[in-house]
């Protein structure tokens, strides 16, 4: 991006602008939490309220560099290199100051001390770090994952992993013996013992995995409306993480709802969300969730107008949200992916953002949604035809008022108030187009009744219902189909 582009950016985890330089520590703080994390540039000469191009004195420019320089260099540590550089904008001058992501994690304030000046990048503020998080990037220094370290609590003989070992065997057609255990890091050996890491724990079924991870686990709910306020299912799934994502998954789907498209004289079945690209966004939020931050758990969201997934840990700083198509893989967790891909839960190495852009292609009245949360990663697919959908069901409630005394809207006044053949009519051809004889055996009759040829012709008459071949009614291979006023009556019917 060009200069004027970077400007017109919101404040972020890799971008931040002062209209000054800042006082010592802020300006150190900021410098810490940069390359703590994924590393971010620091515009001096913008108000970072009104990206207002304030500048700086072009005779000032040397004097500054030198201060921030002498900053970061008299209050960080270990040392950082920043890159500074100056910019010209509309006969402004502005200090551009890049952090590259540090190899020597934690840095922080050398006044302060490591566990009370060490800072990270929390959206687009610098907050500072717990002892978790501390710990986090020690292990980042020594190129180490949480999930690789060792439980010293018991060793992999006492651990119940009877279930995790038949999934395993069903999944791979292997079995998980001692020798496998070691060759995908789940067991270490301290003093000639063998324990598990925290990746066998979470693995396993066994009263430890509850102890240590019970926030390990995945909170789901279908909301009412579009708010918190009243749910309609919810269901928390602490079972081992070797399941939870197909789980999740089938929560989801119990929530969305699937129709049918005709192509010609041919019915396709289509869901209203991306079932391909929330399965893959289901199970990254399990597999590369952080499981170092305690209390916090993966919560998937189903509301009327969106499904959001959130999962504890930010993005990891090498993968880019923005570039989708591109192949993209980082591991935060460096035993479990392996052995999720060994499960088949995960397919070829970069292929997940990739399939879920791909899918989202066919899928454009939905919009992919991402933002990291405080320490959470959060992603919504978002109907974007929302609100055109209740306009519509208002639309017909109004036209159904004022046709009220019509026979056919009395009768369909009456389908509001309980359960008819209409309705049974409509919920068929709401999942796929039917002839008349496929109704007619679906509906339990031994044959096409004029009753049902009737409800049909009204039914099309009151456009809730279509040909799939219009301009040939009496063609051999028509159908009926579902319109979209009726499936917005269909929803009528069923929040009576």
């Amino acid at each position: 991006m060009n200069i004027e582009e970077i400007l017109s950016q919101p404040e972020s985890r890799r971008l931040e602008f002062k209209g000054s330089i800042p006082e010592n520590s802020d300006l150190a703080k900021t410098i810490v939490a940069f390359a703590n994390d994924a590393g971010g540039d620091l515009y001096i000469g913008v108000n970072d309220k009104t990206r207002e191009l304030v500048g700086i004195p072009e005779d000032e420019l040397v004097k500054t560099e030198e201060q921030i320089s002498n900053i970061i260099f008299d209050r960080c540590y270990p040392a950082i290199l920043p890159d500074i550089s100056f910019l010209s904008i509309d006969d402004k001058h502005l200090i551009k100051v890049s952090i590259f992501r540090g190899s020597m994690p934690p840095y922080y304030l050398k006044e302060k001390g490591k566990l009370k000046g060490t800072y990270i990048r929390v959206g687009s503020s610098s907050r500072l770090a717990d002892e978790s998080i501390i710990a986090e990037l020690e292990r980042k220094k020594r190129n180490i994952s949480f999930d690789s370290e060792e439980v010293l609590d018991k060793t992999v003989n006492e651990l119940q992993i009877d279930e995790f070992k038949a999934i395993y065997k069903e999944k791979t057609g292997e079995d998980l013996n001692d020798q496998a255990l070691k060759k995908l890091e789940l067991v270490k050996t301290v003093h000639g013992v063998v324990y598990p890491t925290n990746a066998l724990i979470l693995f396993s079924d066994d009263e430890l995995r509850n102890s240590m991870f019970h926030y390990a686990k995945v909170e789901c709910a279908r909301f009412k409306g579009v708010g918190t306020e009243e749910f309609i299912d919810q269901k928390s799934i602490y079972s081992n993480i070797a399941t939870q994502a197909e789980e999740a998954y089938n929560f989801l789907l119990r929530h969305i709802n699937k129709g049918a498209t005709v192509e010609g004289v041919y019915t396709v079945s289509h869901w209203e969300y991306p079932i391909k690209a929330i399965r893959e966004i289901v199970r990254n939020a399990v597999v590369h969730r952080d499981y170092s931050l305690t209390g916090k758990d993966i919560k998937i969201a189903i509301y009327d107008d969106m499904i959001e997934i959130t999962s504890p840990g930010l993005l990891p700083p090498s993968i880019d949200y923005a570039a989708m198509e591109s192949r993209q893989s980082d591991a935060r967790n460096k035993v479990i992916a392996p052995v999720f891909k060994r499960l088949g839960i995960i397919d070829q190495w970069g292929n997940g953002l990739k399939l879920v852009a791909e899918e989202m292609k066919l899928y454009p009245n939905i919009s992919l949604r991402w933002k990291e949360v405080g320490l959470s990663f959060q992603v919504q697919l978002v109907k974007l035809d929302y609100v055109e959908e209740i306009e519509a069901k208002q639309e017909l409630q109004q036209e159904l008022q004022q046709e009220l005394q019509q026979e056919l809207q009395q009768e369909l006044q009456q389908e509001l108030q309980g359960k008819t053949l209409y309705t049974e009519i409509l919920e068929k051809l709401s999942d796929i187009a039917m002839s008349r004889q496929e109704l007619s055996i679906s509906l339990g009759q031994k044959k096409v009744s004029g009753q049902l040829n009737k409800i049909l012709r009204k039914l099309i008459t009151d456009r809730l219902v279509e040909h799939t071949i219009p301009d040939v009614p009496s063609h051999p291979s028509q159908k009926f189909v579902l319109t979209k006023r009726g499936a917005t009556f269909l929803s009528m019917i069923k929040e009576r």
